[in-house]
């Protein structure tokens, strides 16, 4: 059940971090990127704009003294940390969602620069326009797996005592989540369902859950989350690579 080796998985993102910046990558990088700090900055000012209005409301609830009144920056701070909170998982799931196409092309030139080897996936900007409804649909699969499992957690979070287990076992399925995501791009690539990656990862899970941990730390920092996406993208193409061509001996 537990095969594969963490340490191994753990140097995926930084090895992500270094290939993004080879030439031959760079623009498949740079356009997710420029739509991610659109995305970004819009969904701040929404989630502010909300959060302006919810504060408002319930300032007007309080009654008119002033010393409760001027407790307004309290309730700033507290929606600040909701809003940062909320950025970062929404963020992540409509970055992923707007961005794939690139992202399957960003994996497909990452995997020939590691290999030397062509994918035999020709057809330039007009295949990537082409392949927008199909990368949707594997993202549509990802949330569907991801959603009722998710559920269970959150349920079993609410039961006393237990939920000090579900708290390690949502963490742990987070980074479980966060190694699907992205290593289902050069699996894609490569003719694998989105079934049969989870059965292949789940041959290496210690490797998939060292690689997914400092993805799911790193998307939950502000700003470092618009460039953890691509870089995890050629991180997850680097553990392809090399974890799918390996005896399961370890």
């Amino acid at each position: 059940m537990f095969k594969g080796n963490f340490f191994h998985g753990l140097g995926y993102l930084a090895e992500g971090f270094r290939l993004i910046r080879q030439p031959g990558l760079r623009l498949f990088v740079i356009i997710p990127l420029c739509l991610n700090i659109l995305l970004f900055a819009l969904l701040f000012y929404l989630l502010a704009e909300f959060f302006a209005m919810l504060i408002a409301t319930a300032m007007g609830w309080l009654p008119d003294w002033a010393w409760l009144q001027s407790l307004d920056w309290l309730f700033w701070i507290l929606y600040g940390a909701v809003i940062l909170l909320m950025l970062a998982y929404g963020f992540v799931i409509v970055a992923n969602l707007i961005g794939s196409p690139f992202y399957g092309y960003l994996a497909e030139l990452t995997e020939k620069l590691l290999t030397g080897e062509d994918l035999g996936v020709d057809g330039g900007w007009s295949q990537l326009i082409k392949d927008i409804p199909h990368a949707l649909w594997r993202e549509v699969q990802k949330i569907m797996y991801y959603l009722p499992r998710a559920l269970g957690l959150f349920i079993l979070g609410l039961i006393p005592v237990v939920n000090l287990v579900a708290a390690l076992l949502w963490f742990l399925f987070n980074c479980w989540m966060m190694a699907l995501q992205y290593v289902d791009y050069p699996a894609d690539n490569n003719r694998v369902s989105f079934p049969l990656l989870r059965q292949q990862l789940a041959q290496r899970r210690l490797s998939a859950l060292g690689f997914g941990l400092p993805v799911a730390l790193a998307a939950m920092v502000p700003v470092l989350n618009l460039f953890v996406v691509p870089a995890a993208v050629c991180g997850a193409t680097a553990f392809w690579v090399r974890e799918s061509r390996l005896p399961l001996t370890q």
